[in-house]
């Protein structure tokens, strides 16, 4: 009868705890990261009357009799679920979505806790705390190396207030372009000047040694000669014009040759340019047989301009320009009408017979780079069409490389922010083949650091990842640099693999720290420690410590916390269970008390 009493007991005392369970996960239904409890119950030790016997002969087995004792709470199992990620407004919130703990200590990292619950901020000193004032674990930013080494120690994590990016000096330029090919081009500028003695003279005033190829070279509408060539082994062929002067007293033929041999001289009644400098020396010499003050130069538009200027000694010219038309030679229409401008009776005096202007396919882009002070410098590459090798159909571009003074690349005095001699070759299919100028020595002179080394990275050799050549517009696809000025933190926010990414006033973004996740082999042995951490346990295993996103850790989503895992319907069932469950244990001790009153009441 007493056995009856006590499992009864023993059930309102389990069910008490099973209550006790549930009326807490409840309590924390909207606790953030909770994660919640579930009572096990588990039968007493039975009392056994008698024991169970195995069959002997005819007569069979017998089961044991054994009377239950009551039942108890023998564990309680915490339920590891995923919570449901509910976003926030507040950009150091981070929830988990996947396996994994927080890592946080009260003590500078002696000990760990370990947590769901991401609702993190910074305190007045720059850590990075929980609602606890407990420190998140992670890595920090190596100064050294600019990065954050996730296989070192963890420590805390703290972003000093105010705190400062240093200038950056650039290392190294990027461009990526296309230098056109086409025989139209929309980008283009006057073939250099030459003055009547053969000087050779860019835009801004620096002296040339050599003077452009007529074969590569544009009319005023961006349409290309593509003149024919002549060699030595055929010296009457190469498309041109016949100059004449005074009804054709004084002729010649000027044909385009490709052979630098060839070009500049003269063989019967031809004469042979490859140059703008050949053709201009060519038809000055022509104009002195008629009269010796004649000048020809090209002027700051590309022109040709046929001057004769001395009234004492010169005499009128009558200039005709004709096409060659020959059985060997088609005209070049192009050539024939820039030029055709000329023809015309030229008097003694001030006034000229001038050409169409003559021009070359170009293409120019600009970065600004930083020096050791942050200080901010515009570079300039200009590149020009050179040459192309009709043999294996290679194209040349040179390109100059200017700064503003008084900085300095190099370049010869006075000119010394101009570093001039690049050149760029393109194969065939388009593809870049070689540069010659990889880098470029600054100097900003104002202060910063000199002997500045910046790489110009114009692609991989054989590649189309930099500057190209196809027959497409001129145009920079993209150009980058490495460098930045000096700036202050204005804002973090955390990616999916838990670095803190710190923007910056100057408009660079770097990670700054990275936060630390735990995960252990049973979740379920760790232990509650209050205010939303967890202690490892003996039964927990062993934190494995990495980053998010990593060996079966979950990543981390910022701006957004988990809520807690509990089933507000299901836990209401179960308090409905667990009252019935009370009730019904209840009745056994009253019924058991009833029973005990009929068993006194036989002494009566």
């Amino acid at each position: 009868m007493l056995k009856s009493l006590f499992s009864g007991v023993t059930g309102l005392q389990s069910h008490q705890i099973a209550m006790d369970v549930e009326s807490n996960n409840i309590a924390n239904v909207n606790t953030i990261g909770y994660k919640y409890s579930r009572a096990n119950f588990s039968d007493l030790l039975a009392q056994t009357n008698q024991i169970a016997t195995a069959p002997q002969g005819e007569l069979g087995g017998k089961n044991a009799v054994q009377i239950g004792l009551g039942a108890t709470v023998n564990s309680i199992t915490r339920i590891h679920s995923q919570g449901s990620i509910q976003n926030t407004d507040k950009n150091t919130d981070v929830a988990i979505q996947g396996d994994g703990f927080f890592i946080v200590s009260a003590d500078g990292g002696n000990t760990y806790k370990y947590s769901r619950s991401g609702d993190f901020k910074f305190d007045a000193a720059g850590n990075f705390v929980d609602n606890n004032g407990f420190i998140v674990q992670g890595w920090l930013r190596d100064e050294a190396t600019g990065l954050v080494d996730s296989t070192a120690p963890i420590t805390n994590i703290q972003i000093p207030p105010g705190l400062t990016t240093p200038a950056n000096a650039t290392t190294e330029v990027v461009v990526k372009a296309n230098l056109s090919s086409s025989a139209l081009v929309d980008q283009y500028s006057p073939t250099y000047t030459i003055d009547s003695t053969g000087v050779i003279t860019t835009p801004d005033g620096r002296i040339q040694t050599e003077a452009e190829d007529m074969g590569i070279m544009f009319n005023g509408n961006g349409e290309a000669f593509q003149l024919a060539a002549s060699t030595t082994a055929s010296p009457n062929t190469g498309q041109g014009i016949t100059v004449s002067f005074d009804g054709g007293t004084t002729s010649m033929d000027f044909r385009y040759t490709n052979d630098a041999l060839l070009a500049g001289t003269t063989v019967g009644t031809t004469y042979y340019f490859q140059t703008t400098e050949d053709l201009r020396a060519g038809m000055q010499a022509l104009a002195q047989l008629e009269s010796p003050t004649a000048t020809v130069i090209v002027n700051d538009q590309g022109k040709f301009v046929l001057s004769n200027p001395d009234t004492a000694t010169g005499a009128p010219l009558t200039i005709s320009v004709a096409p060659i038309v020959d059985a060997t030679t088609i005209e070049n229409v192009r050539f024939t009408a820039s030029f055709a401008t000329m023809a015309g009776t030229l008097p003694e005096g001030t006034s000229v017979k001038q050409s169409q202007s003559i021009n070359t396919a170009t293409h120019s882009t600009s970065i600004d780079i930083y020096d050791s002070l942050g200080s901010k410098h515009t570079v300039r590459i200009d590149f020009r069409k050179d040459s192309i090798n009709t043999v294996n159909g290679f194209t040349d571009w040179s390109y100059t490389v200017s700064v503003p003074l008084p900085g300095s690349i190099g370049g010869v005095a006075p000119y010394q922010n101009i570093l001039e001699g690049g050149l760029i070759t393109f194969d065939s299919n388009g593809a870049l083949s070689t540069y010659n100028l990889p880098s470029i020595d600054f100097s900003p002179n104002n202060g910063a650091a000199s002997n500045q080394a910046v790489q110009l990275n114009f692609g991989s050799v054989g590649g189309y990842d930099g500057i190209t050549s196809f027959d497409n517009p001129s145009g920079t696809s993209g150009i980058s640099q490495d460098g930045y000025p000096g700036g202050d933190l204005v804002g973090i926010r955390i990616d999916q693999s838990g670095t803190l990414v710190g923007s910056f006033s100057n408009g660079r973004s770097f990670g700054l720290a990275q936060i630390g996740m735990a995960k252990f082999a049973n979740n379920e042995g760790l232990v509650t420690d209050g205010g939303n951490v967890y202690l490892q346990s003996a039964n927990s295993g062993d934190p494995i410590i990495g980053t998010a996103a990593t060996a079966g850790r979950g990543f981390m989503q910022a701006s957004a916390l988990e809520a807690s895992n509990v089933d507000l319907s299901k836990s209401l069932t179960n308090l409905i269970i667990i009252q019935r469950g009370y009730q019904a244990n209840g009745k056994t001790i009253t019924t058991s008390d009833t029973l005990l009153e009929t068993l006194i009441g036989l002494k009566r």
